[in-house]
């Protein structure tokens, strides 16, 4: 299972560019696709998910091209898609909606369409909710029904759009594990699109980094920490000080009377010391590099 991107463009209308000349080459796995938002990323997952035309270019998924009216119906057939804004229907039951979505996905065999149903129950940690009113849901909850949707058919590319969004950290984990268990089994490749640092770092040995339409970065994690080397700093403060707003703070912890303070850029004090950078530091040295 592969998916080629050669040369593709998209510009909406008003002259707005939201891809330049993206190319990439995906392998079965976890793949991360990391960026701010408006960076481009929910218009490529929308072109490879055959919901988006681009303006020039070329993308394949296994061969199929996304383009192409038969190319599009073989793309659909392997396809399981997760938006950001997932339309769900609150009077239904988890297990009816999920029943409805295995219809629409031509799954009409009434006792294969049922196996599959309580199969992707089981799988996103829905079976002691199945019966619920969607309505009733929580919002991790919600999310879950989302990628139970998305895995009926034993999809071979599972694309997933900020998935994470206004998680709890347990769901949040919870939620990370589970993609990773399917990267894991089969030929499939899960495409996970995130501004959320920690859900790539956690979970993928492969990913991207765009920036207003352009990848600015491909490789492995490992790769990626080279950005930050000699650019990550640690430092502590008195609680009466203010932190110089020139440097880039990364994060804060209050202890012993002090702040203790982690800083990426030049080095910010005479007394910081260098320390390892994490990926969300060489996230922000190589998004710096990028704007200016």
């Amino acid at each position: 299972m592969e998916i080629r991107i050669e040369g593709l463009s998209k510009q909406y209308r008003g002259g707005v560019q939201a891809l330049r000349g993206v190319n990439l080459t995906i392998g079965n796995g976890m793949f991360g696709l990391l960026g701010p938002n408006g960076a481009g990323k929910t218009t490529l997952l929308r072109i490879l998910a055959t919901l988006l035309r681009p303006t020039h270019g070329h993308a394949a998924v296994g061969g199929f091209d996304v383009t192409d009216r038969q190319g599009k119906w073989a793309v659909k057939r392997i396809l399981g898609y997760l938006p950001q804004e997932l339309a769900l229907y609150p009077n239904l039951s988890v297990r009816e909606f999920l029943d409805y979505i295995a219809t629409l996905k031509l799954l009409h065999e009434p006792v294969e369409r049922g196996r599959q149903v309580e199969r992707v129950l089981a799988l996103a940690g829905l079976e002691a909710n199945a019966g619920r009113r969607i309505k009733t849901l929580s919002g991790g909850m919600k999310r879950r029904v989302g990628i139970a949707q998305a895995l009926l058919g034993d999809p071979k590319l599972l694309i997933v759009d900020e998935p994470t969004v206004g998680l709890d950290p347990e769901e949040r984990v919870r939620f990370r594990t589970l993609l990773a268990q399917l990267a894991t089994t089969g030929e499939r490749i899960v495409l996970l699109s995130t501004h959320i640092v920690e859900d790539v770092a956690t979970t993928c040995d492969d990913l991207a980094i765009m920036h207003e339409g352009e990848i600015r970065f491909r490789g492995a994690p490992s790769e990626l920490l080279h950005f930050a080397e000699g650019q990550s700093w640690e430092l502590t403060l008195p609680l009466t000080d203010v932190p110089d707003p020139k440097w880039r703070v990364v994060s804060t912890l209050r202890e012993a009377g002090e702040l203790r303070l982690r800083v990426v850029g030049p080095r910010p004090s005479p007394n910081a010391v260098a320390v390892a950078p994490t990926l969300e530091e060489a996230y922000l040295a190589l998004m710096d590099d990028v704007v200016t």
